[in-house]
């Protein structure tokens, strides 16, 4: 069937005068699980098949079927869509690519039955029991993506690759008040990646949290000196600046970035990373979704920005090569250019040492969700909890505390950046499209704007 679609590509490329056409079949098998305060929410098991394709002159065709019988109609209609575009524009073509390209895990998802996914469940949600938690849930998913890959070139790419996630919440209640805590485990590989979880530890973990951040009290506002954990050094680097060096928003002049390629953004000291190349993470793979290569990219090196995320249109629009960042969140979806694996490179600092430096300042912990203007190069993250840090030392706790500032300032105000690397927070990034990542750091002090959230 592929190289019949194919063969069917080539005449009709001709026919509508295409220059550029690539072809993705892909099967996605899937489980999910939920649970929510011992009661089962969620069990299903789906397989879905699909086909998209792309065609390119001067500007893009696109068309997607969840019928592999309507594939030629697809191939048509992206053909014709093509033809009509009036957007005048490039695309990187390269060296046609043969390779199967295969992420294993220890224990693939298939052959594990899925009693003994619903067992990690339900010992999830007991997990989490105890005084005050009001509500408790538990969220189990896992996928299996097999892909073929082909464009007029002559690439043929077969992909497969496994996720798993595994998350955890707890709410605790006490005199008209609630607060919320959680953990989420994954990566790509087999069922060996959450099954390894201590999930009483963790459980006991975040439950306890939720109860301490019922006791916790509110932010002070202002500038202050800011000791960020690995995990929101890793959604601050992901949002603030991730985004800002993804290179559509650098073409389309809304990035902060545009132009500042070979400058000094940042501190000496300063190294980010996205690398889909990771072992076992959860925004790996070894192709993207436009058949290039996957590898690591180093978007500041030494405080200076070293390079762009690109796709083939960007990389061709900005004279530079792509590095294997458009990804698709599935064959009904154009290849956008999209973050990986995004990371601080650890420094030489203890995460003890950094406490010590702050005089009058705050230790802020996980990520609560936030925006970003990369246009404007303003942020605001909230934060899962937070230390008050006086004279050295770690005092009161606090809650619903939010980050804010110039991205550009707080890159340039960084003192210290620890050793201590984790890349170990997995989740979804939305741009229209939602797909894999994830993203870390070492602790890194810095200074910015605090205040309480909404």
């Amino acid at each position: 069937m592929e190289e019949s679609v194919f063969r069917t590509a080539e005449r009709l490329a001709e026919k509508y005068g295409v220059k550029y056409f690539e072809i993705r079949i892909s099967k996605v098998s899937a489980t999910s699980l939920s649970m929510q305060n011992g009661q089962l929410e969620e069990l299903s098991s789906n397989m879905e098949e699909g086909i998209g394709v792309r065609a390119f002159r001067g500007g893009w065709g696109f068309s997607s079927a969840n019928d592999l019988g309507r594939a030629e109609k697809v191939v048509e209609t992206a053909m014709k869509i093509a033809r009509l575009s009036k957007a005048s524009s490039s695309v990187y073509l390269g060296d046609p690519i043969t390779d199967n390209a295969v992420i294993q895990g220890e224990r693939p998802f298939e052959d594990v039955d899925i009693s003994e996914k619903l067992a990690l469940l339900r010992e999830a949600d007991s997990s989490l029991d105890g005084e005050g938690i009001i509500n408790r849930k538990a969220f189990y998913g896992d996928g299996v993506k097999e892909q073929l890959y082909m464009n007029s070139l002559g690439s043929r790419i077969r992909t497969v690759v496994p996720r798993v996630r595994l998350m955890i919440s707890a709410t605790a209640a006490s005199s008209g008040e609630m607060q919320q805590y959680w953990k989420v485990f994954g990566g790509t590989g087999g069922f060996e990646l959450v099954d390894a979880v201590d999930l009483n530890e963790w459980g006991s973990i975040v439950s306890g949290k939720a109860r301490e951040l019922l006791k916790a009290s509110s932010p002070p506002s202002g500038e202050f000196d800011v000791v960020m954990d690995p995990e929101l050094t890793g959604v601050f680097i992901h949002e603030a600046l991730g985004h800002a060096a993804e290179a559509d928003s650098v073409k389309n002049g809304e990035s902060i970035l545009a132009g500042k390629l070979g400058e000094r953004i940042a501190v000496d000291e300063l190294t980010v990373v996205d690398d889909p190349t990771l072992p076992g993470k959860f925004g790996s793979y070894i192709y993207d979704d436009e058949g290039i290569r996957a590898r690591r990219v180093e978007i500041v090196k030494n405080g200076i920005l070293n390079e762009y995320l690109t796709d083939r249109e960007t990389a061709a629009l900005l004279d530079l090569e792509p590095n294997g960042h458009g990804r698709a969140q599935s064959y009904a979806h154009q290849p956008l250019v999209r973050m990986s694996n995004t990371y601080v490179e650890p420094g030489t600092w203890e995460a003890q040492e950094m406490i010590e430096e702050v005089k009058n300042g705050l230790y802020m912990i996980g990520d609560k969700g936030g925006e970003v203007d990369v246009a404007s190069g303003t942020f605001t993250f909230g934060a899962r909890e937070g230390y008050i840090i006086e004279n050295g030392e770690i005092k009161g706790h606090v809650r619903d505390v939010a980050l804010s500032g110039q991205i550009l300032d707080v890159l340039k105000n960084i003192r210290a950046i620890g050793r201590d690397l984790q890349v170990s927070f997995p989740g979804y990034c939305g741009k229209g499209q939602w797909v894999p990542v994830d993203d870390g750091g070492p602790h890194v002090l810095t200074r910015a704007i605090v205040g309480g959230l909404r």
